[in-house]
This record gives C-alpha cells, sequence and structure tokens, in this order.
C-alpha cells in the first residue's frame, strides 16, 4: 500500500462517512495500522481533512434545505428520526459539547453537522469543535490497533486481520442491532 493511496482513500472515507455512508473511517485507519503506525497516522490526518469537509458540506445542507437535510438522513441506515430528536435535545442541552460527545458514543456526526446548520450557528465553531470530535478517534484507533499488533499478535499480520475483521464484524453487528434507522 503506497501512501498516497492510502491518504486519497482516508480522505474520501472520512467525507463519505461524514455526509452519507455510514461506516467509519477508523475501519480503514485500523487496517492501515496493521501495515505500519506512520502510514495510519497520515491517513488519519487526511481523514479528518474528508471529514471536515463532509461536515460542512451537512452543515451548509442543514442551513439551506433542513427538511431536506432530515429526510436525507433518515434515509441513512442506522438513523431514525428519533436518533436526530436525541441529536436536537444533545446540542439544545450541551451545546458544542455534544458535536465532541456524541459521536464518541455512537451517534453520526453527520446528524450534528445538519442539526448545526438548520440552527445557522457558527460554521468556524463547528469547524474547531469538530477536530477533537472526529480527530481522536481517527489517531487514537490505529495506535491501539499497532500496540496490540505489536505486543499480542507479535507481528504476525495474519492474525492480527482475522483480529481486526472479527472485531469490525462484531462492532457493527452490535451497533446496527442498537440502531435500527
Amino acid at each position: 500500500m503506497r501512501g498516497r493511496t492510502a491518504d486519497a482513500v482516508a480522505c474520501a472515507w472520512g467525507f463519505a462517512e461524514a455526509t452519507l455512508f455510514f461506516i467509519v473511517p477508523d475501519v480503514w485507519l485500523t487496517f492501515l495500522a496493521l501495515l505500519g503506525l506512520r502510514l495510519a497516522l497520515v491517513a488519519a490526518a487526511w481523514s479528518l481533512v474528508g471529514a471536515l469537509a463532509g461536515g460542512l458540506v451537512m452543515l451548509v445542507l442543514g442551513v439551506q434545505a433542513p427538511g431536506a437535510a432530515l429526510r436525507l438522513l433518515d434515509a441513512v441506515p442506522a438513523i431514525s428520526p428519533e436518533l436526530i430528536a436525541r441529536v436536537r435535545a444533545q446540542v439544545d442541552a450541551h451545546g458544542a459539547a455534544a458535536v465532541v460527545l456524541g459521536p464518541i458514543g455512537g451517534v453520526p456526526y453527520k446528524i450534528y453537522a445538519v442539526d448545526w446548520g438548520a440552527r445557522h450557528a457558527s460554521w468556524l465553531a463547528f469547524l474547531l469543535v469538530s477536530i477533537p470530535a472526529r480527530g481522536v478517534r481517527f489517531f487514537l484507533a490505529p495506535v491501539i490497533v499497532a500496540g496490540i499488533q505489536r505486543w499480542i499478535v507479535r507481528r504476525r499480520r495474519v492474525a492480527g486481520l482475522a483480529l481486526l475483521a472479527a472485531f469490525w464484524l462484531g462492532f457493527y453487528t452490535f451497533y446496527f442491532a442498537r440502531f435500527r434507522g
């Protein structure tokens, strides 16, 4: 895997997941971590760039066509009107902190972006809180996988690949069971 290709995929995946795609870039980043931590961390930075761009697109959609944006979100797997209402309540109660904490709990970032736009809140403030909201997980996931690869699996890439595939399969099985949309 060459760096430019990995970075391009990471950036596109970050953008896609911030808009309408429903599988997090962490999947790609953790598989890259099996090939090398530096490769994965550079790709994480590109995922963040893509996610910020995608978040801004969703924010603008929330400003210009909030009803259409909500209908679009409702069509994404694992997003429901109830989840959208929950995000609205979280932002009402916690403001920008909700944008940071919500995605850590598995709530899609794209919902926060549309809600923020529908409120006509500051796009710059949204982008600033989006950096930790997206970046912490993007950078942390590859570090954890690289550590597991190094200390537990002891550089057996096939074993690491099998463990990682099993983790993501289990994660998304649980996620989609929890957030039926």
